[in-house]
């Protein structure tokens, strides 16, 4: 029976994720076909992201007892911590973020997924040079796989577009300094974030702040004359715009907020497994509802790149802890969209009531 609950509990929060990070790139996908201005709906998006998790900060104190939430509290950085730790992770995740919306004025949603997955190849890199994960032979074969698959992806593909694929791939670097980053944030027991919500609500300011002069250069003129938004003519219209760039933030932190419960609740191996499945179901409707042309070679490519992230989760489930330096924080977060290096909150409780058995003296 619990073994029943347990697995119906892993499906039902793996559909809620597929739900949020397959919603929220068709939306973006769509949204950009009649609004073109993606750095000020991702700056919408951020001020949304903030709110919620500001929102559920509050709700979460007001939920324990009051000797508890007073003891507990939540965690609040002092600005000098703030702009030496956060300042960094906060400036790559904008950028990447930024770049990644932008780049749908050019690409199809098929193209950018398959490149966003390249993610994987500059974690590794960055989490080598953060001294976060061990050199191994194997991660050789991985890194030669998705880069090979990538290049037979975009091989004489039909609808290739060298300046969206540009921005997708300097987001999927940005995006290896930007989980790096957020592991060591994750890490360090003095910040305090070790719970997602507090890093979402510290991260938000900084991000908006890093992107608003990318803003400001690109989309500022263009914005303050466009009759959808500064020029407006109809109230309802603008509501309207607003509510729908209102609803990719609420889409944004439901991604977030869904990823950490199911690395959470269930592994981080359930999660690389279900993000393997979510890019084919992902090109799949892509395929279909979007029109994207795809070729056999395309779609050889795919399955090559699949084939080395599939290496390399299952090097994390035979290998262990061999190559990857935990946390000495128990509890802390895993990487919340690759989780590449670290345990889930479930394996560490586990392992640790394994080491109370194992010592505990028999009677």
């Amino acid at each position: 029976m619990a073994g029943a609950r347990a697995a119906a509990r892993a499906a039902g929060l793996v559909l809620l994720y597929y739900g949020f990070s397959i919603g929220i790139t068709f939306y973006n996908k769509w949204l950009m076909k009649s609004f073109a201005f993606p750095l000020f709906m991702t700056l919408l998006h951020l001020l949304v992201i903030f709110a919620l998790s500001g929102l559920a900060r509050r709700c979460s104190r007001r939920r324990r007892p009051p000797h508890a939430a007073a003891a507990a509290g939540r965690a609040l950085l002092p600005w000098p911590a703030y702009l030496r730790q956060v300042g960094p992770t906060a400036l790559s995740t904008a950028l990447d973020v930024g770049l990644s919306n932008w780049s749908f004025l050019y690409i199809t949603v098929s193209l950018y997924t398959m490149t966003k997955s390249s993610a994987v190849l500059f974690i590794l890199l960055f989490s080598l040079i953060f001294k976060l994960e061990e050199p191994r032979a194997a991660l050789v074969l991985v890194v030669l796989l998705i880069a090979g698959g990538l290049f037979l992806f975009t091989y004489k593909s039909t609808q290739f577009e060298a300046e969206g694929f540009a921005m997708v791939l300097g987001a999927s670097f940005l995006g290896g300094v930007r989980w790096t980053r957020t592991q060591i944030l994750l890490q360090k027991e003095e910040l305090g974030l070790q719970n997602p919500i507090d890093t979402m609500f510290h991260l938000q300011p900084a991000m908006f702040l890093s992107l608003f002069p990318l803003f400001a250069v690109f989309e500022g003129l263009p914005l303050s004359a466009s009759e959808k938004l500064f020029r407006f003519h109809e109230e309802q219209l603008l509501l309207e715009l607003l509510g729908k760039l209102a609803l990719g933030g609420v889409l944004a932190f439901g991604l977030g907020f869904s990823e950490f419960l199911l690395v959470s609740r269930t592994s981080s191996l359930t999660f690389s497994i279900s993000g393997i499945f979510k890019e084919v179901f992902t090109l799949f409707l892509a395929a279909r509802l979007m029109g994207d042309q795809l070729t056999v070679l395309n779609w050889l490519g795919f399955a090559v790149c699949l084939l080395g992230i599939s290496l390399h989760v299952a090097l994390k489930a035979l290998g262990g802890s061999k190559g990857t330096k935990h946390p000495e924080v128990p509890g802390s977060a895993a990487d919340l969209e690759l989780l590449l290096l670290l345990d889930s909150q479930e394996e560490v409780e586990e392992e640790e009531e394994e080491e109370v058995a194992e010592n505990a003296p028999l009677c």
